[in-house]
């Protein structure tokens, strides 16, 4: 699935650089993390994304865009990458490249859906599969940061097996007191789970997210239904729409 993002604005054209692939960890069995090397990276803003070009050797050349799922760490940064059976770039990077290879990357692109550590109002995280991508880099950064303000992660997915950063999100990492994660399951729960297999329901929200009343910045993001969904339940709590910022994934074949 490719992004559907709202652009930023861009203080200056953004150029097509160089990035060297230096590390790699599996996160599903169809998802994998890719750590890039890039000289000269101006650092990005945690939920910002790249755009990622593949030229092939006839000159054909096509490009994705991937968010940025790591805290800003100088010239490196992560990008988790879902593999897309038919897709032109998915699977490339998921299945085929190999530490030591180049890609051209383009960005950091993004200014809405962005958390900016100054903002210091508790924060509202509601993921659908793979959506939990830009959403864990605002985890990162704020780890990273040493910063007190309140996060709840409430974070959906069909089966436990399709999870991403497992074990970093069940157990609680240094720095990441005043965050708050909540596991939901569609399809099927680990035995003795609490809840049933479901949807995201309102319920979920009211039980698992922040009081209206606290006024929280909610940062919503996965496929286009869950997105429409969960923007939709935290009107009906009562949460205003100029605190709530969608981003959404569509099926474009990658």
């Amino acid at each position: 699935m490719a992004r559907a993002a709202v652009p930023g604005r861009l203080k200056a054209p953004l150029t097509w650089q160089a990035a060297r692939l230096v590390g790699l960890r599996d996160e599903t069995p169809s998802a994998r993390t890719l750590v890039f090397d890039v000289p000269g990276w101006s650092g990005h803003l945690a939920g910002q994304h790249v755009d990622v070009r593949l030229t092939a050797e006839d000159g054909y050349s096509t490009q994705r865009s991937y968010s940025l799922t790591s805290a800003p760490d100088g010239d490196r940064f992560e990008l988790t990458v879902q593999r897309a059976p038919d897709g032109e770039v998915s699977p490339y990077l998921a299945d085929v490249m190999e530490i030591g290879d180049l890609v051209e990357i383009r960005g950091p692109v993004g200014g809405w859906f962005v958390w900016r550590p100054a903002d210091i109002r508790p924060v509202l995280l509601v993921g659908g599969g793979s959506g939990i991508a830009p959403l864990m880099a605002m985890i990162r950064t704020r780890r990273s940061l040493g910063s007190r303000t309140p996060f709840r992660l409430i974070y959906s997915v069909r089966t436990p097996e399709d999870g991403y950063y497992a074990s970093e999100l069940r157990t609680p990492q240094p720095g990441d007191g005043g965050l708050e994660v909540t596991h939901l399951y569609t399809r099927h729960t680990p035995e003795g789970w609490p809840r049933p297999a479901k949807r995201l329901q309102l319920a979920d929200l009211q039980a698992h997210g922040w009081p209206p009343e606290f006024e929280p910045v909610c940062f919503v993001c996965g496929p286009t239904g869950f997105v429409e969904t969960a923007a939709a339940q935290l009107v009906a709590l009562g949460h205003d729409p100029r605190r709530i910022r969608t981003e959404r994934f569509g099926p474009t074949g990658d």
